[in-house]
């Protein structure tokens, strides 16, 4: 039953109200996560995560996509351009890439807009500081909806530096690269956005690009990096502020 299905009216006519049925979105939450181990060059992470949709709700988040995946391995294998760096990742779903990324980074904030994923994010982290038998302030996760000017100085306000890099590894959208600018933009020169771009559609490989050049940045290609991964194609991009 989709969510649509579930909130219609189940009996009388317009203008009678016995027949409606009102539920709240925790309906629609699927929380059978499984602990799942994962393995990226020398590295295993055990988290909490689903293994496929199962809700048409927003909840995408509590899945690991190819785009985690093609990250990942690419931070794995060169770990050094995190090394003692601070770190935003931009929907960070079950913060694979971001508690992947706490073991190299000195800080990183690991962010959604939806308060179940952050519930599972948070949940994550627990877990990651218990394999490490240690407490992790430098690990922590926001509310950020991409564009929301609010969410983005409230994460700032105690970070006034900014990041030095932001992550992502999704396909992506203006709201986005709105969100992106503003933070580059802390730091200038300073910072790059390391994206790892699955390619579903070809007008959204076109929106990726023509997105970083109209919000005055330029994006290359990091050679070497384009693969397959689970039988979509994959790259990774940096993104700065043009000079």
């Amino acid at each position: 039953m989709t969510k649509e299905e579930a909130l219609k009216r189940k009996g009388g006519d317009d203008d009678d109200d016995e027949g409606i049925i009102s539920l709240d979105s925790s309906f629609f939450v699927d929380r059978s996560y499984e602990l799942t181990e994962f393995t990226f060059g020398s590295n295993s992470l055990q988290l909490l995560c689903l293994r496929s949709a199962s809700t048409d709700y927003d909840l995408t988040g509590q899945l690991v996509w190819p785009g985690a995946v093609l990250m990942n391995n690419y931070l794995s294998n060169h770990a050094e351009i995190l090394s003692g760096r601070s770190v935003i990742e931009l929907g960070s779903g079950i913060g694979i890439t971001g508690i992947l990324c706490s073991r190299f980074c000195k800080e990183v904030v690991l962010t959604d807009h939806n308060d179940e994923v952050l519930e599972i994010i948070r949940k994550n982290i627990e877990l990651e500081a218990s394999k490490r038998n240690q407490n992790l302030p430098g690990l922590t996760a926001e509310k950020l909806e991409w564009g929301n000017q609010e969410h983005i100085q409230q994460i700032l306000q105690t970070r006034h530096s900014g990041f030095d890099i932001l992550s992502f590894q999704q396909s992506s959208v203006p709201h986005l690269f709105d969100t992106v600018q503003q933070l580059l933009q802390i730091k200038g020169k300073g910072c790059k956005f390391i994206l790892a771009y699955v390619s579903r559609a070809k007008t959204m490989d076109t929106m990726v690009v023509n997105e970083a050049i109209q919000h005055g940045m330029r994006i290359s290609e990091v050679e070497g990096t384009r693969t397959t991964v689970s039988g979509l194609e994959g790259v990774i991009f940096e993104v700065a502020l043009k000079s």
